[in-house]
């Protein structure tokens, strides 16, 4: 690993945990509304498998902050549209739950639990059919996949062959709902193994999140066909902020934050000498800055004109299929 990657790493990961912070804080004064669905303790899950995989599509369910982030979304836009104000990523139409920019190949915030899982092989389909060897990385949660449509999902990228890479964020819950109640498999990578090459990884390292990151964007380069990971991590907050998440123990919570995925990569990374202190504190003063930044957009952008309500909602060359 070089000195490169880790200060990327620990930048984007301090960057995501800060907005998501200040979003936590800003939707208890009421300049937030909807759903927030915050990815604090996940954050080595979102880093490292963007920056692992590189080119290609992304499809991510609503839990998406961190991952836009890494993508290279700017934090303004990102919290502007939280705010549903009319500069952000979506025009103040969609939301937290609905971040989406095909500039960056990054279709994010589907609202309904794996129903971007045919998009992306979709989408997989389209690349392979162009010539194009970039591939498409879905990532979903642990919920996901005990619905229908990943189970067609997995088996239609298999019978296609086509370059999808989906990535399983295992956080042991779909929303309230402990996965030994509602699955078979408590390894989900488990329900994929005899379709496809599949692998479980510690994701509260963003280090090994990478390296199998990486090794599956080479296998779907070299033979076109789907790959599955299996990433274990821990989210700290409930589902959403209706949700106080008292359903899991004192014991548990402590057990996973003793593994913060930021607080053991500057231990790694101060250890091994690819940061220093002084670093590390220029990058948390960077990061602060941006983050207020974000929200002063945020708050002075205006609010969408009524006019804007009935805008990009129907396709506008399909103009015979609207009533």
């Amino acid at each position: 690993m070089s000195q490169s990657l880790a200060e990327k790493f620990y930048f984007y990961m301090r960057l995501g945990r800060e907005l998501e912070m200040r979003a936590k804080e800003e939707y208890m004064k009421g300049n937030i509304g909807g759903f927030l669905h915050l990815d604090i303790g996940q954050e080595a899950v979102s880093v490292g498998a963007v920056f692992g995989f590189g080119k290609g599509d992304l499809f991510c369910p609503y839990r998406e902050h961190v991952l836009a982030l890494a993508r290279g979304m700017d934090p303004k836009l990102i919290m502007a549209e939280l705010f549903g104000k009319v500069t952000g990523v979506s025009k103040g139409k969609g939301g937290s739950m609905h971040l989406y920019e095909p500039k960056l190949d990054f279709y994010g915030g589907n609202a309904i639990v794996g129903a971007h899982l045919p998009h992306a092989v979709g989408a997989a389909y389209a690349r392979k059919y162009m010539g194009e060897r970039a591939g498409v990385l879905a990532i979903f949660g642990d919920g996901a996949t005990n619905g229908g449509s990943f189970f067609e999902s997995i088996n239609l990228a298999v019978v296609w062959e086509v370059p999808v890479l989906f990535l399983c964020e295992n956080n042991f819950y779909a929303i309230g709902t402990r996965i030994d109640r509602v699955s078979a498999f408590k390894d989900i990578y488990l329900k994929a193994k005899d379709y496809m090459p599949a692998v479980q990884v510690d994701g509260m390292d963003v280090f090994a999140v990478y390296d199998a990151v990486v090794g599956a964007k080479k296998y779907l380069e070299e033979y076109g066909k789907p790959y599955f990971i299996e990433a274990i991590t821990y989210r700290y907050e409930g589902h959403s902020m209706a949700d106080k998440g008292d359903y899991r123990s004192p014991r548990e919570m402590e057990t996973y934050r003793k593994k913060d995925p930021i607080e053991n990569l500057k231990i790694r990374a101060l250890k091994t000498g690819w940061l220093t202190e002084e670093q590390i504190r220029l990058m948390d003063e960077r990061v602060s800055q941006i983050i207020e930044e974000a929200v002063e957009f945020a708050l002075s952008s205006p609010e969408p004109e009524l006019e804007e309500l009935y805008k990009d909602i129907y396709c506008g060359v399909c103009a015979d299929v609207i009533p």
